[in-house]
């Protein structure tokens, strides 16, 4: 498992920046189920602001978090591999070996998007290549790419909106020049016009195929974009957030795009962009923390305040993503403290209320990672996150029952209040049927929980039976 305890941002110099450098509420304690539940139907009032493609996967850190982790791997089978070093189920092994690592990102991500969102909505512009790429290798066919200072024929960059880009329709070699047209259209000396429309094409060309994504890569094209992340023309800002986004599935762009320094832009347009332009950041910045060493360099960078807005604010699919970046961001113990102070918890807490939408087991594995931490704890108990996840227990389905759980010995382990609070909200019954006809990990889970209860009781008992003696002898 990845453990980030020994990752750090560069140094900044003196008077530079970290992304320079790597580029009260009351506590209400026991509230009942009527009132949590109410309180759960309440609209956010959070401040945050509203793109596509959920790329949902929860990678972990050591410690506690490790249940969270275990628990999805179970019930949801996955595994992330590279990307959050878990183990998992292997896809299918007999690639060509010159594909494995673009199949690798690829296969992935498709997983991930179908294991936690509805599929029927993931429409981005990468789905279709992510479900060729899950099915078999893409051979790397292509001669070297010329260079992007190369005179580009002559061709109509409106022709990509009809143009067959299958691999028999468009070779490489056919492909090539569209590309470097591209890139000559992205230059500092062309219009905003010709920079849009070319940020555009690249979008288009990225979503295709892996082999494309590559040529396009090492075409000088990646840090042409760059600058279109700041753009304040909205249409051009979200082509180029969504043309990086299709980019980063092949693996060595994302290197690229770090080193073109990508995320501090990309964390503007997050905060700054249209919906599509902040929900494909939100994917963007998921995809380059693949690369262990983004994460604290991502958080740095001030990505966790418009990932809770987006939490707040955004559609269902923008939760969605930002849930899953969120979590991927906080396998960094800096990152859960920034989520905390940003106000996650709240948004967490009634998004579990959120039944049906995709979102609720999602929000349980987030704020069971931000409860490893001590200010977590508190601000979940404030929150009103123990009598959720009890709700969650009572009435929820096997896998909310499974998270709300696990959650819920990340709130309770070491902590005797908390296991108390949890008593007084009537989790005994619900637990005990959980440990009888849950799942086994359930069972598991619930039977562990129990017996920690138990031991506060006993200890009760004790500490009464101990003052009931002192006051007889006196």
């Amino acid at each position: 498992m990845v453990s980030l305890a020994g990752s750090q941002i560069p140094s900044p110099s003196p008077g530079q920046s970290p992304c320079a450098a790597a580029a009260g509420t009351h506590r209400r304690p026991g509230r009942s189920m009527r009132t949590i539940r109410s309180a759960l139907q309440q609209p956010d009032s959070a401040p945050g602001s509203p793109g596509a493609a959920p790329r949902d996967g929860f990678g972990g850190d050591a410690g506690d978090d490790s249940d969270i982790e275990n628990l999805t791997d179970s019930v949801i089978d996955f595994h992330l591999s590279e990307l959050a070093a878990t183990a998992g189920p292997a896809h299918p092994a007999a690639v060509a070996k010159s594909s494995s690592a673009i199949n690798a990102a690829a296969t992935e991500l498709l997983d991930l998007s179908r294991d936690f969102s509805d599929y029927s909505s993931f429409n981005s512009d990468i789905s279709g290549e992510l479900e060729r790429l899950a099915m078999a290798a893409a051979a790397w066919a292509g001669a070297a790419p010329r260079s992007a200072d190369a005179p580009a024929a002559a061709v109509d960059l409106n022709d990509l909106e009809s143009m067959d880009l299958s691999p028999d329709a468009a070779p490489l070699e056919r492909v090539e020049p569209f590309v470097l047209a591209c890139v000559q259209g992205l230059g500092p000396d062309a219009a905003p016009d010709a920079r849009r429309v070319a940020a555009a094409r690249i979008r288009l060309l990225a979503k295709h195929r892996s082999d494309i994504r590559e040529l396009i890569g090492v075409s000088g094209a990646i840090p042409a974009l760059v600058p279109l992340l700041r753009s304040t023309d909205p249409v051009a800002q979200e082509n180029a957030v969504t043309a990086l986004l299709n980019l980063s599935l092949e693996e060595r762009n994302r290197s690229a795009i770090t080193a073109a320094g990508a995320i501090k832009p990309l964390v503007y347009a997050l905060r700054t962009g249209t919906a599509a332009a902040k929900q494909n950041a939100a994917c963007a910045l998921l995809s380059l923390s693949g690369i262990e060493e983004n994460r604290a360099t991502i958080g740095a960078c001030g990505a966790i305040p418009p990932l809770v807005a987006l939490l707040s604010a955004g559609s269902t699919r923008g939760k969605k993503d930002a849930l899953t970046t969120l979590y991927r961001l906080c396998s960094a113990r800096r990152n859960k403290e920034r989520a905390v102070s940003a106000g996650a918890i709240v948004p967490l807490v009634h998004l579990i209320g959120e039944r049906g939408s995709g979102t609720c087991e999602k929000a349980m594995v987030v704020l069971g990672s931000l409860a490893g931490i001590a200010e977590g704890r508190e601000a979940v108990v404030e929150a009103g996150g123990i009598s959720a996840l009890v709700e969650a227990i009572e009435d929820g389905p096997a896998k909310e029952k499974e998270f709300a759980v696990v959650a819920l010995l990340q709130l309770c382990s070491d902590s005797p209040h908390n296991r108390a609070l949890l008593v007084r909200e009537g989790a005994i019954p619900p637990l005990v049927a959980l440990s009888q006809s849950g799942s086994a990990r359930a069972k598991h889970k619930a039977e562990t929980l129990l017996g920690y209860l138990r031991e506060q009781r006993q200890g009760v008992g004790c500490r009464a039976g101990s003052v009931a003696a002192t006051s007889l002898a006196r």
